[in-house]
Protein backbone atom coordinates (compact mmCIF):
# COMPACT_ATOMS: atom_id res chain seq x y z
CA UNK A 1 0.00 0.00 0.00
CA UNK A 2 2.83 2.40 0.84
CA UNK A 3 4.30 1.93 -2.65
CA UNK A 4 0.93 2.63 -4.27
CA UNK A 5 0.45 5.78 -2.19
CA UNK A 6 3.96 6.94 -3.00
CA UNK A 7 3.32 6.40 -6.72
CA UNK A 8 -0.01 8.23 -6.51
CA UNK A 9 1.63 11.25 -4.86
CA UNK A 10 4.67 11.17 -7.17
CA UNK A 11 2.28 11.56 -10.12
CA UNK A 12 1.27 14.92 -8.64
CA UNK A 13 -2.00 13.82 -7.04
CA UNK A 14 -3.22 15.33 -3.77
CA UNK A 15 -4.47 13.21 -0.91
CA UNK A 16 -8.10 14.34 -0.66
CA UNK A 17 -10.84 13.30 1.78
CA UNK A 18 -11.98 10.23 -0.20
CA UNK A 19 -8.38 9.12 -0.69
CA UNK A 20 -7.55 9.63 3.01
CA UNK A 21 -10.65 7.72 4.09
CA UNK A 22 -9.69 4.90 1.71
CA UNK A 23 -6.11 4.87 3.05
CA UNK A 24 -7.36 4.84 6.63
CA UNK A 25 -5.43 5.34 9.81
CA UNK A 26 -3.46 2.13 9.41
CA UNK A 27 -1.67 3.34 6.29
CA UNK A 28 -1.73 7.01 7.23
CA UNK A 29 0.93 6.26 9.84
CA UNK A 30 3.19 4.83 7.14
CA UNK A 31 3.27 8.01 5.06
CA UNK A 32 6.53 9.94 4.91
CA UNK A 33 6.80 13.73 5.25
CA UNK A 34 6.52 14.29 1.47
CA UNK A 35 3.34 12.22 1.27
CA UNK A 36 1.89 13.89 4.38
CA UNK A 37 2.53 17.27 2.81
CA UNK A 38 0.55 16.11 -0.24
CA UNK A 39 -2.56 15.94 1.92
CA UNK A 40 -5.06 18.54 0.81
CA UNK A 41 -5.34 20.69 3.95
CA UNK A 42 -9.10 21.17 3.63
CA UNK A 43 -9.63 17.41 3.43
CA UNK A 44 -8.71 17.15 7.10
CA UNK A 45 -11.98 18.94 7.91
CA UNK A 46 -14.04 15.95 6.79
CA UNK A 47 -11.71 12.94 6.77
CA UNK A 48 -12.24 10.41 9.55
CA UNK A 49 -8.75 9.73 10.81
CA UNK A 50 -7.21 8.80 14.16
CA UNK A 51 -3.47 9.47 14.01
CA UNK A 52 -2.94 8.80 17.74
CA UNK A 53 -0.93 5.65 17.00
CA UNK A 54 1.31 7.39 14.44
CA UNK A 55 4.83 8.66 15.03
CA UNK A 56 5.23 12.01 16.74
CA UNK A 57 6.52 13.53 13.49
CA UNK A 58 3.37 12.41 11.67
CA UNK A 59 1.15 13.76 14.45
CA UNK A 60 3.00 17.09 14.38
CA UNK A 61 2.59 17.47 10.60
CA UNK A 62 -1.08 16.49 10.68
CA UNK A 63 -1.84 18.82 13.59
CA UNK A 64 -0.31 21.79 11.79
CA UNK A 65 -2.26 20.99 8.61
CA UNK A 66 -5.51 20.51 10.56
CA UNK A 67 -4.97 23.75 12.47
CA UNK A 68 -4.57 25.63 9.18
CA UNK A 69 -7.62 23.90 7.70
CA UNK A 70 -9.77 24.75 10.70
CA UNK A 71 -8.47 28.28 11.33
CA UNK A 72 -11.74 29.79 10.11
CA UNK A 73 -13.60 27.87 12.84
CA UNK A 74 -11.21 28.51 15.71
CA UNK A 75 -13.76 30.49 17.71
CA UNK A 76 -16.61 28.05 17.15
CA UNK A 77 -17.77 25.35 19.56
CA UNK A 78 -17.19 22.72 16.85
CA UNK A 79 -13.48 23.57 16.59
CA UNK A 80 -12.45 21.31 19.47
CA UNK A 81 -14.36 18.33 18.08
CA UNK A 82 -12.79 18.82 14.65
CA UNK A 83 -9.21 19.33 15.90
CA UNK A 84 -9.44 16.64 18.62
CA UNK A 85 -8.05 13.72 16.55
CA UNK A 86 -4.93 15.78 15.77
CA UNK A 87 -4.17 17.17 19.26
CA UNK A 88 -1.38 14.64 19.79
CA UNK A 89 0.74 17.00 17.69
CA UNK A 90 -0.33 20.22 19.41
CA UNK A 91 2.33 22.43 21.01
CA UNK A 92 1.85 23.65 24.59
CA UNK A 93 0.94 27.16 23.53
CA UNK A 94 -2.02 25.85 21.52
CA UNK A 95 -3.19 23.71 24.45
CA UNK A 96 -3.00 26.78 26.70
CA UNK A 97 -5.21 28.64 24.24
CA UNK A 98 -7.61 25.69 24.08
CA UNK A 99 -7.84 25.62 27.88
CA UNK A 100 -9.32 29.12 27.78
CA UNK A 101 -12.24 27.68 25.79
CA UNK A 102 -12.94 25.12 28.56
CA UNK A 103 -13.47 22.30 26.08
CA UNK A 104 -14.04 19.43 28.56
CA UNK A 105 -11.30 17.28 27.02
CA UNK A 106 -11.77 13.59 27.69
CA UNK A 107 -9.03 11.86 29.66
CA UNK A 108 -8.13 9.52 26.78
CA UNK A 109 -7.28 12.47 24.55
CA UNK A 110 -5.45 14.17 27.42
CA UNK A 111 -3.16 11.17 28.01
CA UNK A 112 -2.24 11.12 24.29
CA UNK A 113 -0.99 14.71 24.22
CA UNK A 114 2.67 15.35 23.51
CA UNK A 115 4.60 14.99 26.76
CA UNK A 116 6.54 18.21 26.11
CA UNK A 117 3.28 20.07 25.50
CA UNK A 118 1.66 18.70 28.63
CA UNK A 119 4.67 19.79 30.70
CA UNK A 120 4.00 23.41 29.65
CA UNK A 121 0.57 23.42 31.31
CA UNK A 122 -0.18 24.68 34.81
CA UNK A 123 -2.65 22.88 37.07
CA UNK A 124 -5.16 25.70 36.48
CA UNK A 125 -4.81 25.26 32.69
CA UNK A 126 -5.29 21.49 33.02
CA UNK A 127 -8.40 22.14 35.11
CA UNK A 128 -9.78 24.42 32.40
CA UNK A 129 -8.82 21.99 29.63
CA UNK A 130 -10.44 18.95 31.27
CA UNK A 131 -13.41 20.81 32.77
CA UNK A 132 -16.06 18.31 33.87
CA UNK A 133 -13.58 15.47 33.25
CA UNK A 134 -11.01 16.74 35.77
CA UNK A 135 -11.87 14.09 38.36
CA UNK A 136 -10.76 11.37 35.90
CA UNK A 137 -7.18 12.68 36.16
CA UNK A 138 -6.84 10.91 39.53
CA UNK A 139 -7.35 7.51 37.86
CA UNK A 140 -4.41 8.07 35.51
CA UNK A 141 -2.07 9.90 37.90
CA UNK A 142 0.47 7.06 37.76
CA UNK A 143 0.46 6.80 33.97
CA UNK A 144 3.00 8.65 31.82
CA UNK A 145 2.84 11.48 30.79
CA UNK A 146 0.44 12.47 33.59
CA UNK A 147 2.80 11.14 36.28
CA UNK A 148 5.67 13.19 34.82
CA UNK A 149 3.48 16.29 34.72
CA UNK A 150 2.40 15.82 38.36
CA UNK A 151 6.02 15.44 39.51
CA UNK A 152 6.85 18.80 37.94
CA UNK A 153 4.01 20.67 39.69
CA UNK A 154 4.01 22.16 43.18
CA UNK A 155 1.88 19.96 45.45
CA UNK A 156 0.18 23.10 46.76
CA UNK A 157 -1.09 23.85 43.23
CA UNK A 158 -2.21 20.25 42.69
CA UNK A 159 -4.14 20.38 45.98
CA UNK A 160 -6.15 23.31 44.61
CA UNK A 161 -7.64 20.92 42.04
CA UNK A 162 -9.38 19.08 44.94
CA UNK A 163 -9.13 15.64 43.33
CA UNK A 164 -6.50 14.06 45.59
CA UNK A 165 -3.45 14.07 43.29
CA UNK A 166 -0.17 13.32 45.04
CA UNK A 167 3.47 13.25 44.01
CA UNK A 168 4.01 16.94 43.32
CA UNK A 169 6.90 19.03 44.58
CA UNK A 170 6.64 19.95 48.28
CA UNK A 171 6.94 23.61 49.26
CA UNK A 172 10.53 24.78 49.56
CA UNK A 173 11.90 22.57 46.79
CA UNK A 174 13.33 23.97 43.59
CA UNK A 175 12.84 22.10 40.35
CA UNK A 176 16.02 22.42 38.28
CA UNK A 177 15.68 22.00 34.54
CA UNK A 178 18.69 20.46 32.86
CA UNK A 179 19.55 22.35 29.67
CA UNK A 180 19.46 20.35 26.44
CA UNK A 181 22.48 20.70 24.20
Amino acid sequence: AAVMINRYVSLGNRLTTPVLNAIGTRYLCLLNATELNAIDTNSLKTATLDPSACSQTTKDILYNKAKRALSDQHNSRAYYLLIKPYLGGAPGIDLKALSKDRVNMDIETFTKLRKESLMDLTPAEVKDLLGVNLSQLKAVQNVSPVRDWIQKQKQRELDKLNIGLSGGLPDGYINFVTPKF
